[in-house]
């Protein structure tokens, strides 16, 4: 169904390949895939999770030499037909990076706790990545070549989060288009529960927003807790002038501990800093090395 949905011709492209990533699954997927005439498979030994298999499709596909790379699940969620929509601000320079909006209100198979769940969380990744992000988690997204090749993923969980705030941070254009998605044929197979599942994106929300700004971050808790520490200070001033110090030297006690821990915190603010930045020097030397190596692999063979 997913294959077969996939139109073969588009407005402004040439060709179209698809390209299924085996994610060391135990059924027919590979020979099923040959079959209705898949371009290209690539199979992982193992599982190794949805994060890591969309990288390994993304360079897997920069390989191959794709101009743009779109991305859909496997279980014909989302409307093959939508893909003309969702690449055309790619072709016409308005984007690097295209997010298909579900419109999660109007998906019948999702609870009222579901979609109060989706609202909240794209409204957080909004604020995190300073994005108008509507459905941050669909895994329904187009991307140029330029912004793939500047893409790292560093989640073992899920790719939709971290590639909205990776992408804000390398000032990259993210639009949405509003897209249509299919009954549903199997419950996510992503995480085993709904809680799991929030704690672990928030978990991914606060390691990528940390790994680009982590000053801002440290910052914040620091001055957190050197603020906090003004409180029993004022306490035991307050006492010690009414000659009542005696008994409420705790107070004391507390406040340097507070005002000890926050400076801590904003000093290590200060080293993460510098880490951030030498992360950015080593991204900004893996773009140049892959854009070469994929520029020696995509140019014609010399005569």
């Amino acid at each position: 169904m997913t294959v077969r949905d996939i139109p073969r011709h588009m407005e402004g492209i040439d060709e179209v390949e698809i390209l299924i990533i085996d994610d060391g699954s135990t059924d027919h997927t590979v020979s099923v895939a040959k079959e209705i005439g898949v371009d290209h498979i690539v199979k992982n030994i193992k599982n190794m999770g949805l994060a890591t298999t969309f990288f390994v499709g993304l360079n897997a596909s920069l390989k191959l030499g794709a101009d743009i790379i779109v991305n859909t699940d496997g279980d014909n969620q989302y409307q093959g037909r939508d893909i003309p929509k969702l690449i055309a601000p790619i072709l016409k320079g308005e984007a690097d990076v295209v997010i298909g909006d579900r419109n999660t209100d109007n998906v019948r198979h999702f609870s009222g706790a579901k979609r109060k769940l989706q609202k909240l969380g794209s409204f957080t990744v909004r604020l995190l990545s300073d994005t108008n992000v509507i459905d941050a988690v669909s895994g329904f997204r187009a991307f140029s070549r330029e912004a793939a090749m500047q893409t790292n993923i560093i989640s073992d969980f899920s790719y939709t989060i971290e590639t909205i705030i990776q992408g804000s941070n390398k000032r990259m254009v993210i639009a949405n288009v509003p897209v249509g998605t299919n009954p549903v044929t199997r419950e996510s197979r992503l995480s085993s529960s709904t809680s799991r599942f929030i704690a672990r994106s928030m978990a991914t929300m606060v390691r990528s927003f940390t790994m680009y700004r982590p000053l801002r971050v440290f910052l914040y808790i620091g001055l957190f807790l050197i603020l906090g520490g003004l409180i029993p200070s004022v306490r035991f001033l307050i006492y010690y002038l009414a000659g009542e110090s005696a008994g409420h030297i705790q107070s004391l006690i507390l406040a340097a501990i507070l005002f000890i821990t926050g400076f801590q915190v904003l000093m290590i603010g200060l080293v993460a800093d510098i880490i951030s930045l030498n992360r950015r020097l080593i991204e900004e030397t893996l773009y140049r090395v892959k854009r070469i190596e994929l520029d020696h692999l995509n140019s014609p063979p010399s005569p």
